[in-house]
């Protein structure tokens, strides 16, 4: 497992990281669509409390946010640290001051580490989880990530990941360029999960309900079904009927998409509810909801301390 895990180190000078295969050199300082060199570059670190119940739990999630992303989504609430991160204030950390602030969570309760849009970096902070899993690291790792993964690189994680927490954002390719800029998605995105599926398995957890092994899988309900919401949940259905899905419903228009509609307002109830009727009637009863008003309270702001102020849902 470590082995295959560090081998993704020697991917850098040619990266093929993540399924844009830009194949530029990130150890010389050159970056591709993700923007990064071979460094990690962190946007916050910290315990959060925002997460699904299985993730949160009751002392928090270790929550380690990287700037940057291999997506440019052009609704994300992470805007301010996926796309314009020049503009917070941001560290960047050796693979073995990683390591540490992994074990400093720990040390403060946390239920896991969990890695915050990581894709980008998986080769180097593979490195840290290997370092900080010998120097006492046990609680459970989370993968938390867009789901446009390269399955190549999933498979060198196998048994370093306990959780996978992928979104299925898409199940029409044109939209996923659209409002993504991203191309195949909806097959790589389903490959990837099926890859995921294949090492952990439907989502267990411990007496107190707290995400040991699995898969969790969001979905993020959009305005008129953009995000073709019934085609992604047929697929995961095909899975598993016992798949664990979180069905969100804090959309509301951020970054760009307040001028791009039909994402420039809020879903509906009646759009939210459409979808959770069709989750049961495909027999998909491990479901996440939530209120319908949570748009209003879930968008973080990285330029403070605590972007979250350790709100719940």
């Amino acid at each position: 497992m470590r082995a295959r895990a560090l081998s993704l180190k020697s991917h850098l000078s040619s990266c093929d990281i993540c399924p844009h295969g830009c194949h530029v050199d990130r150890t010389s300082g050159e970056t591709g669509v993700c923007r990064t060199t071979d460094e990690i570059v962190i946007a916050y670190i910290g315990l959060h409390f925002g997460e699904e119940p299985p993730i949160s739990g009751t002392r928090g999630s270790g929550t380690i946010f990287f700037a940057n992303c291999n997506l440019r989504c052009v609704y994300c609430q992470n805007f301010q640290i996926s796309q314009r991160a020049e503009e917070i204030s941001t560290r960047t950390l050796s693979p073995v001051e990683l390591a540490d602030e992994m074990l400093a969570l720990q040390g403060q309760g946390a239920h896991n580490i969990n890695l915050v849009s990581p894709t980008h970096v998986m080769a180097q902070v593979a490195e840290s989880l290997c370092m900080a899993r010998a120097k006492g690291l046990t609680i459970p790792i989370v993968y938390n990530t867009n789901g446009y993964d390269a399955v190549e690189t999933l498979r060198c994680l196998e048994g370093l990941i306990d959780v996978y927490l992928p979104d299925v954002k898409y199940s029409d390719n044109a939209l996923a360029r659209l409002y993504s800029g991203v191309d195949h998605y909806v097959e790589v995105n389903r490959q990837a999960i099926t890859e995921m599926f294949r090492q952990v398995g439907n989502l267990a957890c411990d007496d107190h309900g707290i995400a040991q092994k699995g898969l969790l899988v969001r979905h993020l309900v959009l305005p008129e079904n953009c995000a073709g919401s019934k085609e992604s949940l047929v697929f995961l259905a095909s899975l598993s009927q016992d798949m664990v899905i979180s069905i969100m419903a804090q959309y509301a228009p951020q970054y760009k998409a307040k001028d791009i509609p039909p994402l420039h307002r809020k879903i509906s109830a009646a759009e939210y509810e459409a979808v959770l009727d069709i989750a049961l009637e495909l027999g998909l009863e491990q479901c996440f909801i939530q209120e319908y008003e949570s748009s209003e309270i879930l968008v973080p702001d990285f330029r403070q301390a605590d972007p979250f102020g350790n709100r719940t849902v």
